[in-house]
């Protein structure tokens, strides 16, 4: 590799990490805003997901980003906190928003991550190959308040 592209790889780094710097610790408040729920319901295509949550969800207590972003430690929090925010960022502006909105892999793993780190106590009883909200069906955004049955 040459300098000149050694140098350009370098810059890019450089500007990526002044660039979270300052998302992270620049403008006042604006980590914390963005991790209120009210934050995450401004995109309009995640109204129904808010308003299911707000009304009628089984954990309108706590924030999206207690059950949506890894917390595991600060590291893998703020680097998926990034990577979904950037690719929710895109399909939004590119027009992509799929008419139902579902989990990616990743997402799946991550709430179910949290559902056990919150229930420790009560999954630890429980055989856990399967994910929560297959029994818990009503904790889904687009099912809550419906309570439906196991099959």
């Amino acid at each position: 590799m040459s300098s000149r592209s050694q140098k350009i790889i370098l810059a890019i780094i450089l500007l990526a990490a002044a660039g979270g710097l300052f998302v992270m610790f620049g403008p006042p408040r604006l980590m914390a805003k963005t991790e209120t729920p009210d934050f995450c319901a401004s995109c309009h295509v995640m109204e129904s997901q808010f308003e299911a949550w707000f009304h009628t969800g089984a954990h309108r207590s706590i924030r999206c980003i207690d059950c949506h972003l890894p917390h595991q430690n600060f590291g893998a929090y703020y680097t998926w906190k990034s990577i979904d925010g950037m690719k929710d960022m895109f399909i939004f502006y590119s027009g992509r928003v799929p008419e139902t909105i579902t989990l990616s892999e990743h997402g799946k793993k991550t709430v179910q991550s949290n559902c056990t780190r919150c229930h420790e106590t009560t999954v630890e009883k429980i055989d856990r190959a399967r994910n929560c909200w297959e029994c818990h069906r009503w904790l889904q955004h687009n099912l809550a308040g419906s309570r439906l049955t196991v099959n």
